[in-house]
């Protein structure tokens, strides 16, 4: 089974490398800011002590309320039997963005452009950001909390 490194301590080791880069490190997780994710993201995969070599999933969450979305992208490393969850997030509704991963892990490539597809949520030097499930000229991105323009959040009380 995987262990999952401690977030806090991941965290020491980023912020030696990028001083005030990390927004906040909890349990197995690592929060840090938009426009360093990249730089992180190469970090931790070439960091001989970390070697998260494998992305598994890339997903988003959508903070209504709190106008912003969070990505999140769940790390592998292969040879040292360890995971991480890296998150960043992006701000306003009209053009949230994100840098792109694919130079760092090839297999974000399709995972960004689903989270495009159906969150509506750009990354920034992606090779070929387009729609993956829906067509192009399709409206909208489902999985936003105000799709069709709900003014109810699922799942509150008027």
């Amino acid at each position: 089974m995987t262990k999952a490194l401690s977030g806090p301590e991941v965290a020491r080791k980023v912020n030696e490398r990028f001083p005030n880069a990390v927004i906040e490190a909890g349990g197995s997780a690592l929060s840090v800011k938009n426009e360093s994710l990249r730089d992180i993201a190469e970090f931790l995969k070439t960091d001989p002590e970390l070697a998260f070599d494998f992305l598994s999933n890339i997903s988003a969450v959508d903070y209504f309320h709190a106008d912003y979305f969070e990505v999140t992208y769940h790390l592998t490393s292969m040879a040292k039997n360890h995971s991480l969850v890296l998150k960043t997030r992006c701000f306003g509704r009209d053009n949230p963005t994100v840098p792109s991963v694919t130079s760092v892990w090839k297999g974000a490539n399709f995972q960004e452009r689903e989270v495009y597809d159906l969150m509506g949520i750009g990354f920034s030097g992606h090779p070929d950001l387009r729609r993956i499930f829906l067509w192009q000229g399709f409206a909208g991105h489902p999985l936003r909390r105000d799709f069709l323009g709900a003014a109810q959040v699922p799942g509150e009380e008027e």
